[in-house]
């Protein structure tokens, strides 16, 4: 199934329809490209009698201080409002000029603007776009190559791991390595988390995006490689798990505009970064949060009940699927929770509601959706072989168990699929594809059940069966007893992308102690393994190991664990 999406294909080619592109070419090495400038026209919304389009330009010449972009329609559109530009229109010919702040093009720079029209008929995207009276997406006859270079992906592909390697991050790999038995699985993909402005450039010795990136080109070679990236630094970020709390405090939404999603999307944007398939996982546990951690719930906060009341975290979203939904060779994946959280019928619908809210808002479509991620840094067991939802034992459904509460779901597999179909339901393309991190959700070793569980009761069959040893579902925090998964792999399973490795196996979920910090990190006490619980663990203890450091630094205990209770388990 193939996805609506932005079409980027040579230089020289034009596309045109209601849903089309103008494209973008690819400069080649020379100083000044021999393409002086390109157009990317992209029309975001049509409703049939009215349209929104968004207009990325790119300066390949000498640097400028203002711009004048200018096209003319073949039909009858009328520009009707303008934003990040001065839009008129005389006739069919159209003017847009730079405001006062973005005037400023360096050579490779870009900018974009938009604007809402009318229409009737057909909505052809122009054929001629010029900037400051020079045309664009054709070669000037400068020197430079007729042919840019291959894109490598063209149009987005229905799934960024298909026929594609997947990128090692080195430093997560130098970790692995370092660590008794560790080079069994140092080879494998994991996500690059940008959990901060900081991380963009790199902070503290580490990379920053562009040295990623520049490594996944020499990883690349001659075939598909993807990237994944974790995009998570909203405004008042995680609000109802102290241990990964962000920089931004929850009314921050522009700084978060500026100082974090628009750097990432510039960089991603680079022609030299054309090649690889960029897969963003965008703002883990956010929008459920919403969801299930608001008034009048029993579980809420304050926090997030701040942050639902504010929007900051609909508006957050929503910009950042907007912009590296911009961005040809990015694939979004937008934080679907885990089964454990949002499979009940109160949570499963009203959550893929809000993301569509968010979707939908700062100029972000559906489009800019490729798919959903579940169980990212979590232990939800991918399959349960030994019960399922539809088991009863004399007479009581698994349903009314305490392990599944009466959850819909028993585990991620089919609580993924499940989503994708609500998803698409709900309006979201029918190509829609699913991503579950399964880093560490194997739950190996001495532990892991053989056979179904007794029928003496519903409690002890579902207990005596069940993969995912956890003391509760709700528990999230460096559990005891977790081991690595599935390993990284495309198409595994019907609707689903690919199993990936988002979570680095080995860096903590948070500390089990408060720990002074200038990253923002609080302490959750469902990180201390003495927590007797609350209402969102049903008041369990907490499970978490002890002894651990700050989310996301390293954590040898942790990763030792993982490996000895792998499954499949390491060779």
């Amino acid at each position: 199934m193939s996805r609506t999406r932005t079409a980027f294909l040579a230089a020289l080619a034009l596309v045109a329809g209601a849903s089309g592109t103008a494209v973008a070419a690819y400069p080649g090495d020379v100083g000044i490209s021999a393409i002086p400038c390109t157009v990317d026209y992209k029309v975001q919304n049509d409703w049939g009698t009215g349209f929104t389009a968004n207009v990325t330009i790119t300066n390949n010449s000498a640097p400028k201080s203002s711009w004048a972009v200018k096209w003319s329609y073949a039909g009858n559109q009328k520009v009707t409002s303008g934003w990040n530009a001065k839009v008129s229109q005389s006739g069919t010919a159209v003017t847009a000029l730079n405001e006062s702040y973005n005037g400023t093009l360096a050579t490779g720079g870009s900018t974009s603007f938009g604007f809402q029209g009318t229409y009737s008929g057909t909505n052809a995207v122009p054929a001629t776009f010029t900037l400051d009276g020079v045309t664009c997406n054709v070669d000037d006859g400068g020197g430079g190559p007729t042919n840019p270079p291959d894109p490598g992906t063209g149009n987005r592909v229905d799934n960024p791991y298909s026929g594609a390697k997947v990128y090692v991050n080195p430093e997560w790999a130098a970790n692995a390595a370092a660590e008794p038995g560790g080079s069994r699985i140092a080879n494998q993909p994991t996500g690059v988390w940008l959990d901060r402005v900081a991380a963009i450039n790199g902070a503290g010795g580490k990379m920053g995006l562009r040295a990623h990136l520049d490594e996944a080109l020499k990883q690349k070679g001659s075939g598909e490689l993807a990237v994944q990236l974790v995009i998570y630094d909203l405004p008042g970020r995680d609000c109802a798990a102290l241990a990964s709390n962000g920089e931004f405090g929850p009314t921050d939404i522009d700084k978060y505009k500026t100082q974090y999603i628009d750097p990432i999307a510039a960089i991603l944007a680079d022609p030299k970064y054309a090649s690889l398939r960029i897969v963003t996982t965008v703002e883990l546990d956010s929008l459920p949060n919403l969801v299930t951690n608001v008034s009048p719930r029993n579980t809420a906060t304050p926090n997030c009940d701040t942050m639902k009341a504010n929007g900051n975290y609909i508006k957050g979203v929503g910009y950042a699927l907007n912009k590296l939904g911009d961005v040809p060779n990015v694939y979004n994946y937008v934080d679907a929770g885990h089964h454990g959280w949002l499979g009940w019928d109160d949570n499963f619908s009203a959550t893929v509601q809000t993301i569509k809210q968010a979707a939908t808002a700062e100029g972000a479509t559906l489009n800019d959706v490729h798919g959903f991620i579940t169980n990212t840094a979590n232990y939800s067991a991918l399959k349960e072989p030994y019960y399922t939802i539809n088991d009863s034992v004399n007479g009581k459904s698994v349903r009314e168990s305490k392990w599944v509460d009466w959850n819909r779901y028993v585990d991620e597999l089919s609580y993924a699929q499940a989503f994708r179909q609500e998803a698409v339901n709900q309006g979201f393309p029918s190509g829609v594809g699913m991503l579950i991190d399964t880093s560490r959700n194997g739950w190996g070793g001495s532990a892991r059940p053989t056979g179904p569980g007794a029928k003496t009761d519903v409690d002890t069959y579902v207990d005596g069966g069940r993969i995912d040893r956890r003391l509760n579902t709700g528990n999230w925090c460096n559990q005891s007893g977790a081991g690595l998964g599935e390993r990284p792999q495309a198409s595994p399973a019907a609707g689903i992308d690919a199993y990936v490795w988002i979570k680095p196996p080995g860096e903590s979920d948070g500390a089990s102690s408060a720990v002074p910090n200038d990253e923002g990190k609080g302490f959750d006490r469902m990180c201390d393994p003495t927590y007797t619980g609350n209402p969102r663990n049903n008041n369990h203890m907490s499970g978490a190991l002890p002894n651990a450091p700050l989310s996301g630094h390293w954590f040898s205990a942790q990763f030792q664990q993982l490996m000895q209770n792998a499954y499949p388990p390491l060779p």
